[in-house]
């Protein structure tokens, strides 16, 4: 007889937690990239061109069912991946043009904040059927991602091309990639660099509005939670996003404010027990203001609430921050 729940209270321990790494932000620490799985979740994981280093909370849900009840894959748990999150990206001073990043998450797994969010909260908020819960992962996991980036000047003296390769690897599965993509395109740029002017109007939107592209391919291997038997061999992942701020207004780029919306299409991290991929589709939403990152996640363009279902990530800008606090004092 499977025993479903539909959600519980968050417990004060987690108030608590997030408000530990509030002022350890503030202290100082690190994050811009999301640690693995936030990726195959829909999260929006361009690489940093510039130093960056932040710390906060990511919060990733996977559902064991839909609303209906029905499995999404062959994995018998649902699970709310709650890590405190440190990214860290330096650039190369042998190398110009060359970024490496670390990014390092790790925490207690559980149902709780992320049912709560999830049941308790939007699907009630929304008068939509609570997803059912049967057994739930308890434990501690971890992930651990690197990568080396190269960024290139194109269409103008702005490094917006880049291309790397990278790994995560931890308690969750073991992931080898490459990925290739613009950031920030401005479409004003492109028509100077071709035509040598850009008409008024181009350059209006190009002020206010820029665009980003990224093409990821990944062998996938494995791992504590997900092992072999419900993770696929590879994925093809491609995700497309707009960027809203005054980039004239800013004498910083990326711009010390700024909203983006984001599509991800991603050929599936995790398998059918015959083996074919599970294609996911997901919508990301993220506001960057002058310290930090607040950003969600959702696979609200599949049409489903199984599997990958949703996430979420707040950060703090410790170098903004120190910075700030030194021109202070």
């Amino acid at each position: 007889m499977r025993k479903f729940s539909f959600g519980c209270k968050p417990q004060s321990r987690w108030t608590h937690l997030l408000l530990m790494w509030f002022f350890l932000g503030l202290a100082g620490t690190a994050a811009a990239e999301t640690p693995a799985p936030s990726v195959h979740w829909g999260a929006i994981s361009y690489p940093d061109r510039d130093r960056t280093l932040m710390a906060g909370m990511t919060f990733n849900r996977f559902t064991e069912f839909d609303g209906s009840g029905g499995r999404f894959n062959n994995t018998h748990q649902s699970a709310g991946f709650n890590f405190a999150t440190v990214t860290w990206t330096e650039r190369l001073k042998a190398l110009p043009g060359w970024n490496t990043n670390l990014t390092v998450g790790a925490g207690p797994t559980q149902p709780d904040p992320t049912l709560y969010l999830q049941n308790d909260f939007v699907h009630r908020l929304l008068n939509v059927n609570p997803v059912p819960v049967g057994e739930s992962r308890n434990g501690t996991d971890f992930m651990i991602s690197g990568s080396v980036t190269r960024w290139v000047r194109l269409f103008g003296d702005r490094e917006i091309g880049f291309a790397g390769i990278g790994f995560s690897s931890g308690s969750l599965y073991q992931e080898v990639n490459g990925q290739v993509g613009v950031r920030r395109l401005s479409l004003a740029e492109i028509a100077e660099s071709w035509a040598g002017s850009s008409p008024t109007a181009l350059n209006i939107v190009s002020r206010f509005i820029r665009f980003s592209a990224m093409g990821r391919y990944s062998r996938l291997y494995g791992g504590a939670a997900y092992s072999d038997a419900v993770i696929a061999n590879q994925s093809y992942l491609a995700q497309g996003s707009v960027t809203l701020s005054d980039y004239e207004d800013n004498d910083v780029d990326p711009p010390r404010w700024e909203i983006e919306f984001a599509a991800t299409i991603d050929s599936g991290l995790f398998v059918t027990p015959s083996r074919n991929s599970i294609e996911r589709r997901f919508g990301s939403i993220a506001l960057r203001f002058p310290y930090g990152v607040l950003e969600s996640w959702n696979d609200v363009l599949g049409k489903t609430d199984a599997g990958p279902t949703y996430g979420l990530r707040f950060m703090l800008d410790v170098l903004r921050i120190y910075d700030r606090l030194s021109k202070s004092s």
